[in-house]
């Protein structure tokens, strides 16, 4: 009994598949030979228009989102900058405050080395 049940089962198959087979080529036939019924199979004008409005808001949705990402970017590429020249600003200030120190330093140093030489020359003109 369960033989005779799975043998029905494996007929619907074929036969189901047949079917559409057919109801494929039927299908082709009525597209071939009268286009004017293919409009009604296949409705097309009532998709078109409901693809171009959304492809429309998508697009202007997604060229906003592009947008908004954009001024993100430059906005924070903007601030970096600003960010890079004070620091660089600060920096330049510190090393001239050091180059002052230096040169102050520099003149101390010359001031000390002509008073060693003065002083060499007097014990050298005093041995003489």
């Amino acid at each position: 009994m369960s033989h005779a049940s799975q043998d029905t089962g494996s007929h619907e198959v074929p036969e189901a598949r047949k079917l559409y087979i057919v109801d494929s080529i039927n299908d082709l036939n009525k597209l071939n030979l009268c286009p004017a019924e293919s409009q009604h199979l296949f409705p097309l004008e009532e998709k078109i228009p409901e693809l171009g409005t959304s492809s429309g808001h998508g697009s202007r949705s997604l060229l906003f989102v592009g947008l908004l990402i954009l001024l993100t970017v430059s906005l924070a590429l903007v601030s970096f900058a600003i960010f890079l020249i004070i620091q660089t600003g600060h920096r330049m200030d510190d090393v001239s405050r050091r180059l002052t120190a230096e040169g102050r330093d520099i003149d101390d140093l010359k001031k000390i080395n002509n008073m060693i030489v003065q002083r060499l020359n007097q014990l050298d003109s005093a041995q003489d």
